[in-house]
């Protein structure tokens, strides 16, 4: 089944301006033109930036749409994969953010324009205990992207987390993965997306 919706959700104080969202976004304009494309800005509250996704892809054909993540986008992107049974392409997936983001409580700047503040509150880290999906099997096909230079989080625990997943683990690397352009050939070709 081609695919003629894909989702891409970004990262945890990172929006639709992240390269990665431009890059994917550009590549899916010039090469397949056919296929829908959406990149939300999410908000700091993890059941409201759920809610916010649920209902932006309600309409999409879940046999026929697929979901990028990054970091804890990928995290996210595991949660949609799981309720839509759809394909899933994990970079650098955050694997335990109720874990890691819990010392990150407080007034916090987004990436892309330092002058927006947003505040991460301590009930964020039980919405997303709810949303953790690691113990259930893939209920699609997942491309997880993992560096291993990753300074943000571990990519033993990323490459452990997903078992199942086709694996390309890079040598070096960041947590931003910043050679993914070189990806996006492989990306669409695993999603097979429509041209």
């Amino acid at each position: 089944m081609t695919t003629t919706h894909l989702l891409y959700l970004h990262g945890f104080r990172s929006s639709p301006q992240s390269a990665k969202a431009r890059q994917t976004a550009a590549f899916v304009a010039q090469h397949h033109p056919a296929v829908t494309f959406w990149c939300p800005q999410l908000p700091p509250s993890p059941r409201e930036a759920m809610e916010r996704v649920a209902q932006g892809i309600a309409g999409w054909p879940d046999a026929a749409m697929a979901v990028v993540g990054s970091s804890l986008g990928g995290f996210y992107a595991s949660w949609v994969a799981q309720r839509k049974g759809c394909a899933s392409v994990l970079i650098n997936p955050a694997v335990h953010p109720a874990r890691d983001l819990a010392r990150y409580i407080g007034e916090q700047t987004a990436w892309h324009d330092p002058a927006e503040r947003f505040f991460f509150r301590p009930e964020f880290i039980e919405e997303l205990r709810a949303l953790d999906v690691s113990g259930q099997p893939a209920a699609g096909p997942e491309l997880a992207l993992i560096a291993q230079g990753d300074e943000v989080l571990d990519w033993r625990e990323m490459a452990a987390r997903y078992p199942q997943a086709r694996q390309v683990v890079q040598a070096g690397g960041d947590h931003a993965l910043s050679n993914f352009a070189d990806y996006l050939p492989q990306v669409a070709a695993f999603l097979e997306l429509a041209r």
